[in-house]
């Protein structure tokens, strides 16, 4: 069977949010202290590995964010003034 587009097998990488990079991130950290001193050097190398590119995503995630805030406080829409509506009101 083919997948259609967007389906999960469409050997894509999965997009997450910072709290679930953050949640990923204290989970591997977890696994990597419950291993065992029998556990292959390759798995606890790759569990390494992925937790230092979540660090480091994670460390550039709030470089992002500040630019956006100001714009959002302020209350001023992507789409022009704050104050007229989305779209013109139709009469009945």
């Amino acid at each position: 069977m083919r997948a259609f587009h967007g389906q999960m097998s469409d050997n894509q990488p999965i997009r997450r949010s910072l709290p679930e990079k953050q949640k990923q991130l204290r989970d591997l950290k977890e696994t990597l202290a419950a291993m065992k001193a029998h556990t292959s050097p390759a798995l606890k190398e790759s569990v390494r590995k992925r937790i230092a590119q979540l660090e480091a995503e994670i460390k550039a995630a709030p470089a992002l964010k500040p630019a956006r805030k100001p714009a959002a406080a302020a209350g001023v829409r992507a789409g022009g003034d704050a104050r007229r509506p989305a779209r013109p009101v139709r009469p009945r």
